[in-house]
């Protein structure tokens, strides 16, 4: 893709973002359920493919961290269910906890905001999540571009496993950033 191109999706995208008000573009973060007591055991995450290895968060750091996910700005809900699904489940595997809105116990607020480009036969999912603190200091932030696994344009034309993906992605880029935040 050019950088033309890239620019241009990038201007869209950041147009998009700042114009997301209706609540089909939202997916509530009740869709990131905290984990209760009885089910940060089990491993009920459906016919998720693993997740790729990743280094591990020094285990007095991750119980020491509780997120909030805010609403999901830009994706909409049939296509962010999995990213959500598979971002519990990998907080859950790295020893992270997830909190309410009303938690006050919540170290970290993430809030994401998603928009897809089309070109030619080609879609790519662009994503950024921003980090605060309880306070609403912006603490860091953690952006991408994944490539839809799926046919079409725009939010049809991804896939389960784009999403996935970039659960991945991000779990794997927070808890770098945590580790070198902690240190």
């Amino acid at each position: 893709m050019s950088r033309l191109a890239l620019w241009a999706g990038l201007l869209l995208f950041a147009t998009a973002l700042s114009s997301c008000s209706s609540s089909q573009d939202v997916l509530d973060s009740s869709a990131i359920v905290p984990l209760s007591s009885e089910t940060q055991g089990s491993d009920n995450v459906g016919t998720m493919p693993a997740p790729r290895a990743s280094a591990s968060l020094n285990p007095a750091v991750a119980s020491r961290t509780r997120l909030h996910f805010d609403p999901i700005v830009g994706a909409t809900v049939a296509v962010a269910t999995p990213l959500t699904e598979r971002l519990a489940a990998l907080a859950r595997s790295r020893g992270i906890r997830l909190t309410g809105s009303s938690d006050t116990s919540t170290t970290h607020v993430i809030k994401g905001y998603f928009s897809t480009i089309s070109e030619g036969q080609e879609t790519n999912v662009l994503y950024v999540w921003d980090i605060y603190d309880p306070d609403g200091n912006r603490l860091h932030r953690i952006d991408g571009r994944q490539k839809a696994g799926g046919t079409g344009e725009g939010w049809d034309a991804v896939s389960a496993p784009t999403m996935q993906a970039i659960a991945d992605d991000t779990i794997d880029q927070l808890m770098a950033w945590l580790g070198k935040a902690s240190g």
